[in-house]
């Protein structure tokens, strides 16, 4: 039986760059009645959908394209302006709604948007209801009779609702009273959020990143591209400094000094303080480019470690599958899912700050008990249809790296899910070692299945 395949979504929703299809005011207009056709359904007398934004400024034209497809299937609206990913997840089950959309590109620059889409429960989409919306998809557009039409209604307090909801996701007796920290928000959808939840918890606070115009988003700041809050926290001789990506499901961190924590790190320090209060977690998910020291440092706590595939989606079906709480990824989407349903940028940078006050440690001081391993990876184009598992010279030259590397180091060749390039990645204690592996294993896969091959 041939496996069904989707036309449009992906793993995480639709995206690419605007005016190109999908990513046009025509699709998006039917995307919103295909959604709120299958939704409407799926509800009782009168159904509701979500609607949010990140702040990329092609956000207005594709969401007054849902809102008009979305409402002409019979559908209510709630329209909740630039808000982070993880808060329409929130808000979806808060008020709810039948589904939440989302309108981002996430850590991609102002070209790019896409639409993610969260079930009533906060989680994403089940499979059949994504192959019922493509469905849906194929059909002509009709419009409900006049008197069923759905309404629109902007939520203006959303922003409150989510900062008291981040907020309580931390112990009520917890205060960051002293602690100086500096927040990049990529002049994305946390910078009317982020501030105020770490002022309200008692931090002294520095924002950048908190001037967004439609198309600076991601620009050069937040999680991507740490470096200007590396300088800030140095230059306000912070303790510690914060970064997210335009949509706000992912973060990163700089310690005093200036090095950056990635989401491995966070998650050792999230997970470490689990155990020492004797929290029960089960383990903790990782993926295959998760840092092989960042695993033997859980183990040494023996904290159980497994890995997924790249992509939080699959992260988050190990964490079902094992029933743990705790996963993610190096780029920084953490999911604690004993304290919220999908990946959240700023819950689980206060998981973090907790660890930090309560361990009466900074942030450098925890980070220490991990010793990284040096990664080198590099990205071979290769041809459309080329297949690197069955070539036989690539797979003697990964025995060989690894024979080299022995137990001390890791290969990985990764497909990547966006474009034709084979990600080779090398892992190892030595440095200088590891980027010459990872050169002559490159140059093996690039004269086997290479674009020019």
């Amino acid at each position: 039986m041939t496996k069904k395949t989707k036309q449009y979504f992906g793993t995480d929703g639709i995206r690419g760059a605007v005016g190109t299809a999908p990513i046009t005011p025509d699709f998006m207009l039917k995307l919103g009645w295909a959604a709120g056709t299958v939704f409407a359904k799926k509800g009782g007398a009168r159904n509701k959908i979500l609607i949010g934004k990140d702040t990329r400024i092609s956000g207005y034209m594709f969401e007054a394209a849902l809102e008009a497809g979305v409402t002409a299937a019979g559908v209510d609206i709630n329209l909740l302006g630039p808000m982070p990913t993880p808060a329409i997840a929130y808000l979806t089950r808060t008020l709810r709604a039948q589904a939440g959309i989302v309108i981002s590109a996430s850590h991609n620059s102002f070209q790019d948007n896409g639409i993610k889409f969260f079930s009533g429960d906060g989680s994403k989409l089940a499979d059949e209801i994504e192959f019922a919306i493509e469905e849906q998809l194929e059909k002509t557009i009709s419009t409900v009779h006049p008197r069923s039409l759905g309404k629109a209604s902007r939520v203006t307090d959303a922003a409150g609702r989510y900062i008291e909801f981040c907020k309580s996701r931390v112990d009520s007796d917890l205060k960051f009273n002293g602690l100086k920290i500096v927040l990049d928000c990529a002049h994305g959808s946390t910078y009317h959020i982020a501030p105020s939840v770490f002022e309200e918890l008692g931090a002294s606070v520095t924002s950048i990143g908190v001037s967004p115009d439609g198309l600076n988003i991601n620009e050069n700041s937040g999680s991507t591209s740490p470096e200007k809050l590396v300088e800030a926290v140095l230059q306000e001789q912070a303790d510690l400094g914060i970064a997210f990506d335009g949509d706000g499901d992912r973060v990163v961190m700089v310690d005093h000094l200036g090095n950056i924590v990635d989401g491995d790190e966070i998650l050792y320090i999230i997970a470490r303080d689990r155990r020492r209060q004797n929290i029960d977690f089960g383990g903790v998910v990782g993926t295959s480019m998760s840092n092989l020291g960042v695993e033997q440092a859980l183990d040494a706590l023996d904290i159980p470690f497994a890995r997924s595939a790249v992509g939080d989606r699959y992260v988050m079906q190990e964490l079902l599958k094992r029933g743990w709480s705790v996963g993610g990824e190096s780029s920084g989407h953490i999911i604690c899912l004993d304290k919220t349903t999908t990946g959240d940028g700023i819950v689980s940078a206060l998981q973090a700050l907790s660890a930090i006050s309560s361990s009466q440690s900074s942030l450098a001081e925890l980070v220490s008990k991990i010793n990284k391993y040096p990664q080198s990876m590099v990205n071979v184009r290769i041809a459309e249809s080329a297949d690197v598992s069955a070539s036989k010279k690539v797979q003697q030259a990964v025995s060989s790296v690894e024979a080299k590397l022995g137990s001390k180091g890791r290969v990985l060749l990764r497909a990547s899910g966006t474009e034709p390039v084979i990600r080779v990645m090398v892992e190892g204690e030595d440095a200088a070692e590891v980027l010459m592996l990872a050169e002559e294993l490159a140059e093996v896969v690039g004269n086997e299945v290479g674009a020019a091959a």
